[in-house]
């Protein structure tokens, strides 16, 4: 599969993810970090993150839990030299 079509794929795998961490770890304040996140990193980090932050999250308040998301995608991103942030 190639071009549009892989694209859109791809789109709508990272729209899934969004989807999935904004219902369990969004605390109120986290929807544009996810999204950078979403945007920048490979799919599969994503999901790897995701799957480890269930983990280590479990039973813990939305709060705690975004906290865990965000120290995973964070060494993710120092690792790869992403920057997770909104350039002003």
């Amino acid at each position: 599969m190639n071009g549009v079509a892989k694209f859109a794929r791809i789109q709508k795998t990272r729209e899934k993810w969004l989807r999935e961490v904004l219902a369990e770890f969004n605390e109120g304040r986290s929807k544009s970090y996810y999204c950078i996140a979403a945007t920048v990193m490979e799919i599969s980090e994503l999901q790897e993150a995701f799957e480890e932050a269930e983990k280590r999250a479990a039973g813990l308040s939305v709060k705690e839990k975004a906290k865990v998301l965000h120290g995973i995608l964070d060494a993710v991103a120092a690792r790869k030299g992403y920057l997770l942030k909104i350039r002003k």
